[in-house]
């Protein structure tokens, strides 16, 4: 089951264009100017993979929209009518309308409960508000209360963009804003307060397992020591990570130092990767055979029990 799986539907498509964002990087799209159902099933059918759930590609230049709330919902249902057709083969991650919060919050009770998606995409960050800032509260005790999945990936921050010439930020700057989306949610304190929340990062956690000493360090300091009773670890052990162009030795060997096996799920980045690519790389690392089943399904089966 892949957990990193992205779509375009035609009304995301003409809202990066409306943006002007569609040309910025001109290998995505072409990517994504070709994709299709019957693209993604013949990848899928090719490395074995049974069902995939998806996302658009960059849901966080979606809150630079002025119909921001439309794109997302006709993202939503357009990925609901693919569940529809092609049962038991996508899934799919909604959409929000971030970072508006009321506007947010509506579309999660119409992706839950109407069309029945399997959990939200709130990217690692909107501007300078980060996936555990304050002003999302009311989100996270919605979710808390459903106990929904939140899949986090990774952008850009404008902020930061192409700091280096001719280096993307996909190469870069994706890992590191995961790593800080997760400090956010950590020290920020919204990991603690919403424990039924169940988190999903992207890319093996970004840089994080690389430098979790830095946050052990920095949990047992100042207003932090009392922010975390079981401690740091304990939190970080909770979150699921996916390892879409994760799946080689230096990424997996920090991964696998941090989090047992059963936190850990499949993911591809498709377009940009494939379900053979990945599965390759899961087996050249040595899990044996129980591990590679928990990773490429097991685990995912536990967090969506309607794909079992």
């Amino acid at each position: 089951m892949d957990v990193h799986h992205h779509i375009a539907p035609e009304v995301y498509i003409k809202a990066m264009e409306s943006l002007g964002l569609a040309g910025e990087n001109h290998w995505q799209n072409e990517v994504y100017k070709g994709w299709s159902p019957a693209v993604a099933i013949e990848s899928m059918d090719d490395g074995g993979t049974q069902t995939a759930i998806t996302t658009v590609t960059s849901g966080a230049a979606i809150a630079g929209h002025p119909r921001k709330v439309r794109v997302a919902r006709e993202c939503n249902e357009y990925a609901a009518n693919l569940q529809r057709d092609y049962p038991g083969r996508f899934g799919h991650f909604a959409t929000l309308p971030m970072p508006d919060v009321y506007a947010a919050l509506k579309e999660i009770e119409y992706a839950l409960d109407v069309l029945k998606l399997d959990g939200v995409d709130i990217r690692t960050s909107y501007g300078m508000q980060y996936l555990g800032d304050a002003a999302f509260a009311p989100i996270y005790e919605e979710l808390n209360r459903r106990k929904a999945v939140v899949y986090c990936h990774p952008h850009e921050p404008r902020a930061l963009q192409s700091p280096i010439p001719g280096v993307p930020g996909s190469a870069i700057e994706f890992c590191t804003d995961t790593t800080r989306a997760i400090a956010s949610v950590l020290f920020g304190g919204t990991a603690v307060r919403y424990p039924d929340v169940r988190f999903i990062f992207s890319h093996g956690g970004g840089t994080m397992p690389f430098i979790v000493e830095r946050f052990t360090r920095l949990a047992v300091r100042g207003a932090f020591k009392t922010m975390f009773p079981k401690g740091v670890l304990a939190e970080l052990r909770k979150f699921y990570y996916e390892v879409a162009q994760a799946a080689h030795p230096g990424a997996l060997s920090s991964l696998t130092r941090l989090v047992k096996v059963n936190q850990i799920l499949f993911g591809t980045d498709f377009p940009y990767r494939s379900s053979r690519e990945i599965g390759k790389g899961l087996v050249d690392y040595g899990f044996n055979e129980k591990e590679l089943a928990a990773i490429n399904r097991g685990n995912a089966v536990r967090l969506f029990p309607r794909l079992r």
